[in-house]
């Protein structure tokens, strides 16, 4: 069992302290790379998460940074669809590609239309125009908010909680940016792009569409 570095706040193997350094106890101990001065040279892989040493980057991915560097098992590994048998060199790729292999199933919030492969292809529907029963524009983007308003389990995912009428009405005035994630606080200006970052970097569907 390992633990945190005191100075780059990596989670390290034992193997990555001193005797003496692992002795002095979590959120003391610092990693050889560290006591060396020259900064810990290891870093979470992107595609997979591990913590791994720069020899195990090449040396055009680790300069790429944290957070975006993979390591080479992950580069050399390939991802296959198992719908149409389409090869991938990253999870992501795959993942954004499997968006294609949905059946169209959701519907509309306001028009009902049921042609649409995930929550954001619908609402984009609306804050585009191009609903059937809705304007459009401004009055399309405050009809979605209202309605996701109206959705108790929205309010996590929204900036400010609206108030609501005894009827279930909302009367306040529509934020700049209504709607954010509630994993990494970004703010968003349509639901649409909520539910699609939602989606794509967190693999959830917002529950805007249920009932309840």
């Amino acid at each position: 069992m390992g633990r945190y570095c005191a100075d780059c706040g990596y989670y390290c193997d034992p193997d990555d302290f001193s005797n003496n350094q692992w002795r002095k106890g979590s959120g003391v101990s610092r990693c050889y790379s560290c006591v060396d001065g020259g900064g810990c040279s290891r870093r979470h892989c992107a595609e997979c998460g591990y913590n791994k040493t720069s020899d195990e980057y090449s040396d055009n991915q680790w300069w790429k940074g944290e957070g975006v560097s993979r390591c080479r098992e992950c580069v050399n590994t390939t991802y296959s669809c198992h719908e149409c048998g389409r090869m991938f060199q990253s999870r992501n790729n795959l993942k954004m590609h499997m968006q294609v292999h949905r059946p169209r199933n959701v519907a509309c919030p306001i028009c009902g239309d049921r042609r649409f492969k995930s929550g954001a292809n619908a609402v984009q529907h609306v804050e585009n125009g191009g609903c059937s029963q809705c304007g459009g524009g401004e009055y399309a983007r405050e009809q979605i908010w209202k309605f996701a308003s109206k959705k108790r389990a929205m309010h996590r995912y929204m900036t400010e909680v609206p108030m609501l009428t005894y009827d279930g009405e909302c009367y306040d005035e529509i934020p700049d940016y209504p709607y954010q994630c509630p994993d990494c606080y970004v703010q968003y200006r349509n639901l649409s792009q909520l539910l699609q970052h939602q989606d794509q970097k967190h693999g959830t569907r917002l529950p805007m569409l249920t009932n309840r």
